[in-house]
């Protein structure tokens, strides 16, 4: 038999080697969304990605074999923002952590949903600050022990998929990474649609998280959480919040088609601008 090549081998640099804990659910985050990219055509030079700092940013960068910016912390949005205003015909997709998300980046994710800027973004929420020592991030959960709480967590942590709705994302899907092949189909769903697009990744982090919720280095048992804890956002629209509770809903929650995109707005206002001079 002859040497086995991975078949999405060909969308990674040559001589690229992840450096993610063991059992960390990026390597699935980045598998999926590359298998979407293989059933579109597989032309990754369509796509230009963007990640910020964490985990997660090492994801497209500097592994894929495709045009990659590695920005500094919370400030992928808006340098994604701008190569989208510059280059409208890209397809311009975003990987970021959900601390590099809604700390830092807190008012660029919002503003950019609001704006409605044509972008996929890939949110790896592992609810911890994995990269820095198991921090509270605003995601973690009440009462949870983490590194810089180590009496509990006394803050609510964020909903960021009801977030990215609030502030005006006009796609919005959250799934785990036991979900892998729903999260394919999603992102493709996402890629095409013209408009701000919010795919949440729910994942696991081993060491941090898993430290604290007495899972250490344990992903299969935090997988098997997310089998169990999930529930499809049809039957969760049965249950009462109390039965709600603790559960991870899941599923494609919003698609608004009908709000105009921001950089073809732009486009349109420079030809009307160009007209009346």
């Amino acid at each position: 038999m002859g040497e086995f090549t991975h078949p999405l081998a060909k969308y990674f640099r040559d001589g690229i080697k992840y450096t993610t804990c063991p059992g960390c659910g990026n390597g699935i985050a980045a598998q999926s969304v590359l298998w979407g990219i293989e059933a579109m055509g597989g032309n990754i030079d369509e796509y230009a990605f963007v990640s910020g700092i964490g985990c997660s940013g090492w994801i497209p960068s500097p592994a894929f074999s495709a045009d990659l910016l590695h920005v500094t912390h919370g400030r992928s949005l808006p340098v994604a923002t701008g190569l989208k205003i510059a280059l409208p015909h890209q397809k311009v997709v975003v990987f970021q952590g959900d601390g590099d998300l809604s700390a830092i980046g807190g008012n660029h994710f919002i503003h950019a949903c609001r704006r409605n800027v044509d972008l996929t973004v890939v949110c790896i929420n592992n609810g911890i600050y994995g990269m820095t020592g198991g921090q509270a991030a605003p995601t973690t959960p009440l009462n949870f022990k983490t590194s810089t709480t180590p009496l509990g967590n006394v803050e609510r942590g964020f909903d960021l998929s009801a977030l990215a709705m609030a502030s005006g994302a006009t796609f919005v899907a959250r799934w785990t990474t036991w979900h892998a092949a729903q999260i394919t189909n999603s992102f493709k769903k996402a890629v095409n649609h013209q408009g701000f697009a919010f795919l949440e990744i729910v994942s696991q982090c081993p060491v941090q998280y898993g430290k604290a919720a007495g899972m250490r280095n344990d992903p299969v048992a935090m997988l098997n959480n997310y089998k169990e804890n999930s529930v499809p956002i049809s039957a969760a629209a049965k249950l009462s919040e109390e039965e709600k509770r603790g559960k991870i809903i899941i599923g494609e929650l919003f698609y608004d088609p009908s709000v105009p995109e921001f950089t073809a707005e732009l486009a349109r206002l420079k030809k009307e601008g160009q007209r009346g001079l």
